[in-house]
């Protein structure tokens, strides 16, 4: 019997979950960069960026759409 946390890594790992995610993370976090972090794509600005936060700000729809995806497969 599988533990329900190597049920959902190979869910996880499954290609159509991650390519979605990669989607979903792309799109989502341009917009979301576009409202929090406008200096970004002005140029010659002389604010500081923040690498942190525009990885972040990519990194959490991706975790989002992954662990979704993997609810919605869980259940096949």
């Amino acid at each position: 019997m599988k533990t329900k946390i190597s049920t959902y890594l190979v869910l996880a790992k499954d290609r159509t979950s991650l390519l979605r995610a990669i989607k979903v993370a792309f799109f989502v976090g341009i917009i979301l960069n576009l409202i929090n972090n406008p200096q970004l794509f002005e140029f010659y600005s002389k604010t500081e960026i923040h690498g942190n936060r525009i990885i972040l700000t990519f990194f959490v729809p991706f975790c989002v759409s992954l662990y979704s995806s993997i609810l919605a497969n869980r259940k096949k």
